[in-house]
């Protein structure tokens, strides 16, 4: 079984008291609630180890927003793979839109960055997806089938079973567009099918695939219900407890 996650990605949002408190609130949500998924968020990397004092248990996972291609040095103002290993983060994001859009990322940097996870036992939430001009002018089945392999395809069987994929429409995030869920699951299926050719169906079968474009309360149930979908990695709707839980609840 594909393991069932819904993800927060706070971005630069929050005050160290308004984070504080959120993270308390959803630790008694999750406590007091059923849950038929996975909870992670990943809050600035200010409050990553408040944020694992407050789950010491380990009931919701802790990932850092990025990580550094480099495993230390004179890079000012990053955070390396053996930094998060040290305060036993879970993970990282790997190649959000945001990255590529500001920072000028690729999938050559997300390659590195998601090899150095894995050799630090760190989760690689790897993301990818097209802009709205690649879907317009019909390239977005190809745009993510070469992000797939630049970004992954130099792991063993073993390495890639140990990423996770979040495929965000660049189109979708923040606009308040949403693919339809036909369209989320073409994607999902796609690249499923893409790392099948390469690494075999039964590797593809095990990858948590989550849709990273505006999921929202009232879309996440049938969003999550398509074969390939196995979660979501929300943006602004993490940011309230409200709204957050009712997406988990998508898997009830």
């Amino acid at each position: 079984m594909r393991r069932k996650i819904v993800a927060g990605n706070w971005k630069m949002n929050k005050n160290v008291i308004d984070a504080q408190q959120l993270m308390i609130q959803l630790l008694s949500y999750k406590n007091n609630n059923p849950t038929n998924c996975e909870i992670w968020i990943a809050p600035p990397s200010l409050y990553l180890m408040m944020a694992k004092d407050i789950f010491e248990k380990d009931e919701i996972g802790v990932f850092s927003q990025d990580m550094s291609e480099y495993e230390s040095g004179a890079y000012t103002g990053e955070l390396s793979a053996d930094m998060l290993e040290s305060i036993d983060a879970d993970g990282s994001l790997i190649g959000h839109s945001e990255r590529r859009q500001y920072h000028g990322e690729t999938d050559s940097h997300c390659n590195r960055k998601v090899k150095l996870a894995l050799d630090k036992g760190l989760i690689p939430v790897y993301c990818n997806g097209e802009t709205l001009e690649q879907r317009k002018a019909g390239q977005h089945l190809e745009v993510v089938k070469n992000q797939t392999e630049v970004a992954l395809f130099t792991l063993s069987a073993e390495e890639i079973k140990k990423v996770v994929i979040a495929y965000e429409p660049v189109w979708a995030i923040g606009t308040g567009e949403t693919a339809s869920p036909e369209q989320a699951q073409e994607i999902h299926a796609h690249i499923r099918n893409t790392i099948a050719a390469k690494y075999g169906q039964e590797v593809a079968d095990e990858i948590s695939i989550l849709y990273g474009g505006s999921v929202k309360p009232d879309n996440a149930k049938e969003i999550f219900s398509q074969p390939d979908i196995d979660g979501g990695l929300i943006g602004g709707a993490a940011l309230k407890l409200e709204d957050f839980s009712k997406i988990i609840e998508g898997f009830n």
